[in-house]
């Protein structure tokens, strides 16, 4: 029972806020006429003059109506609105009618022009102060008491409305400039690093490509076998590259869908596939070296994914700038974090790998690296050796991103 009388009482108010603005401000204007008739409401309304009360009639009636029935235009006619109901109020006011709750209709009408007003916002409260000063010489000429205190006190109740309204306009404005900024910042982030995503699938992928097509070149006349060796490891790269390249196709084109928007860490590496990287690295004829410690674990995918793509990087840098020394990685696993070190041997550092160390000035992968680990609160340090070489060390928390 409990259960029914509920899903009666949302069922209104789904259909509520599902109406169109014209039918939720109609029923405003339909409640405001209708209470106006209410004898006890009578003393509750705007009023200014306090002239000799006239007896009500036809006219009376259709001057409620005409501080009423404009606040079906409050949203979409808000100057309409607001001249129609003024105009109706100050007849009413000269007429000297008694007050009615439909009087309440010009304080609606000036909240809605204040909050709902497109354009023109300084000319109409210029219109309306001319017409607040007109209605007040008239109806001291009709004879009215109020003294221009009085007058200027009212003045002070109708600004505060249109005062209250224009706050709420600035209020919901400055909300949807910074839902937009939000939006922005987010669709940046991650093109940023869709974009860093695409330097390391390329980077590494056409540089195992383009060392192993230069030493198949080499081998194909004294040794086919490596030679094939070495084609086979260019047609895997390639495949790796396209899988790649497709699952970031697909965060690109799931990005702009209707449906809940994918990120580059859906798709995150497992650690398990640091074996492919070092498989491949080795057939490019980069002798690696791997090492893992401590037991299984399955840490978040964004700590997967930056784990697998700072291996990636300093493979990469390895077989760019050291071919052909040793490379040591080891990965060990710990309770509260991941640390990744990759070493690679040799008599000296490239000058060109120098310039790419971060804080160096260059070097977008290892850049990009650090300001990845770094959003996960972890630490990434790169240097080169003293006795020749470079190392490549990553700690990076389980829990990942911590915002």
């Amino acid at each position: 029972m409990t259960t029914a009388r509920s899903l009666w009482g949302r069922i209104p108010l789904r259909w509520w806020r599902r109406a169109s603005v014209l039918i939720q401000d109609a029923a405003l204007a339909a409640a405001l006429f209708f209470l106006a008739f209410i004898p006890t409401l009578s003393v509750i309304g705007a009023q200014i003059g306090d002239l000799p009360e006239r007896r009500a009639g036809l006219v009376a009636t259709a001057l409620v109506l005409a501080q009423t029935a404009p606040l079906t235009l409050r949203r979409t006619r808000p100057a309409v609105c607001l001249g129609l109901i003024a105009a109706a109020f100050a007849a009413h006011q000269a007429l000297g009618y008694a007050t009615t709750f439909a009087s309440l209709g010009l304080y609606a009408a000036l909240y809605s022009a204040g909050a709902h007003l497109p354009r023109h916002r300084r000319t109409l409260p210029a219109a309306a102060c001319v017409g607040y000063i007109l209605l007040a010489v008239v109806l001291h000429r009709l004879g009215s008491p109020q003294t221009a205190v009085d007058y200027l006190a009212f003045s002070f109740a109708l600004c505060g409305f249109w005062l209250l309204g224009h706050g709420v306009r600035v209020h919901r404005a400055r909300e949807a400039e910074q839902r937009r900024l939000t939006a922005e910042a987010a669709i940046a982030a991650e093109r940023a690093r869709i974009a860093r995503e695409l330097h390391d699938v390329v980077t590494h992928h056409v540089t195992a490509m383009v060392i192993q097509s230069d030493a198949a070149q080499f081998l194909i006349p004294s040794a086919p076998e490596q030679a094939g060796q070495a084609l086979s490891g260019i047609s895997d790269a390639g495949r790796t590259a396209l899988t790649e390249l497709r699952s970031l196709l697909g965060v690109l084109e799931a990005t702009g869908n209707h449906g809940p928007a994918r990120t580059v860490t859906d798709r995150a590496p497992a650690l398990g596939q640091l074996t492919d990287l070092v498989e491949q690295a080795r057939r490019s004829g980069q002798p690696v070296r791997f090492t893992e410690q401590g037991p299984p674990a399955t840490p978040p995918p964004d700590v997967r994914l930056v784990a697998y793509r700072v291996v990636q990087e300093a493979l990469t840098n390895a077989m760019k700038h050291a071919p052909g020394h040793p490379t040591s990685i080891t990965v060990h696993r710990q309770p509260e974090r991941l640390v990744l070190t990759i070493t690679t041997e040799g008599t000296g550092t490239s000058p060109t790998l120098s310039a790419r160390l971060p804080g160096a000035g260059g070097g977008r992968g290892l850049i990009g690296l650090k300001e990845r680990v770094r959003a996960l609160h972890g630490d990434l340090q790169t240097a080169t050796r003293p006795a020749g070489g470079f190392e490549v060390r990553a700690t990076l928390p389980v829990q990942g991103r911590q915002d």
